[in-house]
């Protein structure tokens, strides 16, 4: 697809979840159906107001509950309109079930997703419980660091998403709170720019073609439930990477704008190194460069595709470093920090020897502080010295009373 140059219209001033809604609304959506949750909730409360005001022309559909929104965006998306919604926390637990219908389905929705602690305790605060969550249940899911790219990476998960190719449903996370709520200038295309980026929606086998009809979830059981699966996952994991390059470098030529699947900032020549998620990773990429004034080699790897998960991009990324900490939002109740286990996975049939170390952080919107990423730095640099991990492998940060470590 070609495009001419960029239309900018002046930096707005927005925050996470005002610039979903107004990407949304470029999108021109046939369909959203929603029902509120904190923090979300802006998203789709300024969607309706884009639809009362006469801004957008597609249907608002206000649900009785989480489920029932997914299930209203899975027959939208079924009969062969662009569809999108909202949700966090507890909302996508409830949601979750049909999660997994929509992209066994192979329905190309558009889920933005504002991350917040799972109860209990009931918290409406920003971790990343519930994105880890729904890591297995096949939708493609990006993460934005900032309000910009919460903008930018909804108008790409459509085009992404909605290729003939592809048919895989997308998420698009942001800090609850962090991002959200907190805002700051978005460079924004104009309405005819944007929707001419996400392209006119063709719908692929919705069940409003009378003239070529088709069957949606059906029952499948031994006999090809297996080859559906297969076929799935197939698709994530060889046609999805190939199609999310792709459309990267369309909005980068569109919009000056570049993003990769795993971004990495001062690692050419880096001996240290954080890999962590959201907003932490523009505080973790402010301290690294503290610390190189300081004598330490640090660097940062954030990542940007979580669904399918970048292996090769990360071996690649740190195959050089000699002890890399992985932060991971989210408790794991009983086992390593999700992160940590897959960050460990792409270096298990390499022969990389870096001292792998996981911290757990930031759960229900604790603060990770500029002054806890300089201790973890110089932890990390006794580990290179010594070319092994000094302390337990797992690591609590910022948490309150005796220490509490593991493995």
């Amino acid at each position: 697809m070609a495009f001419d140059k960029m239309e900018l219209k002046d930096i707005e001033v927005w925050d996470g979840n005002h610039a979903a809604a107004q990407a949304m609304r470029q999108a021109q959506i046939d369909v959203v159906a929603a029902y509120p949750i904190t923090p979300s909730t802006p998203i789709v409360e300024g969607y309706a107001k884009f639809k009362a005001d006469n801004y957008v022309e597609g249907e608002f559909v206000m649900v009785e509950s989480e489920h029932a929104a997914m299930s209203g965006c899975v027959g939208a998306a079924a009969a062969g309109g662009r569809v999108a919604t909202a949700t966090s926390s507890q909302g996508l637990a409830l949601m979750a079930e049909v999660l997994y219908q929509a992209s066994g389905m192979r329905l190309p929705i558009v889920l933005n997703l504002v991350n917040r602690a799972l109860a209990a305790p009931l918290n409406v605060n920003g971790d990343h419980s519930d994105m880890y969550m729904v890591r297995d249940s096949g939708w493609i899911q990006f993460d934005a660091f900032s309000p910009q790219e919460a903008y930018d990476l909804n108008l790409i998960a459509f085009r992404v998403s909605e290729d003939h190719d592809v048919r895989i449903p997308a998420i698009i996370n942001q800090d609850g709170f962090i991002t959200s709520h907190t805002a700051q200038g978005v460079h924004t295309l104009s309405d005819d720019v944007a929707y001419n980026f996400v392209g006119e929606y063709k719908p692929m086998n919705d069940m409003l073609d009378f003239e070529n009809p088709v069957t949606h979830g059906v029952q499948t059981e031994e006999d090809w439930h297996f080859e559906h699966k297969a076929r799935q996952h197939n698709d994530m994991m060889t046609i999805v990477p190939g199609k999310i390059e792709e459309v990267f470098a369309d909005f980068e030529k569109l919009t000056g704008r570049k993003y990769n699947k795993v971004e990495c900032y001062d690692m050419n020549d880096a001996d240290v190194a954080v890999v962590c998620m959201g907003t932490s990773v523009e505080t973790a990429r402010e301290v690294a460069t503290e610390m190189r004034a300081k004598g330490i080699k640090a660097g940062v790897v954030g990542i940007r595709v979580f669904r399918p998960f970048p292996f090769f991009e990360i071996a690649e990324a740190i195959k050089d470093i000699k002890a890399v900490a992985v932060l991971d939002r989210c408790a794991p109740g009983g086992a390593a920090g999700t992160l940590f286990n897959e960050i460990s996975g792409s270096l298990y049939n390499t022969d990389l020897k870096i001292a792998l170390s996981g911290y757990i952080y930031g759960l229900g919107g604790r603060d990770l502080t500029k002054a806890h990423l300089v201790d973890l730095f110089n932890e990390l640099q006794a580990n290179a010295d010594a070319g092994k991990v000094l302390t337990q492998q797992q690591q609590f940060i910022g948490v309150r009373g005796p220490k509490l470590a593991y493995l």
